[in-house]
């Protein structure tokens, strides 16, 4: 539960300071034998601050009761 709690937090405060979140997919298109041709597709997805709140507010709270119960 802790690591889960942690990479909300990290998740939230990443999305509040960025507030778009940006990665690459690299696919394959063709392979013939030993040729292989890919494509890198970028994508990024709109993090609204509401949601960052809302992750880092779980996460503490999720930490929170980790430490009530241990």
């Amino acid at each position: 539960m802790r690591p889960f709690a942690i990479a909300l937090i990290a998740l939230g405060a990443l999305g509040l300071a960025l507030g778009i979140i940006g990665y690459t997919r690299e696919k394959t298109v063709l392979q013939v034998g030993d040729f292989k041709a890919t494509a890198t597709d970028h994508r990024s997805v709109p993090f609204a601050p509401i949601l960052g709140v809302v992750a880092l507010i779980g996460g503490v709270a999720l930490l929170g009761v980790n430490r009530k119960r241990a």
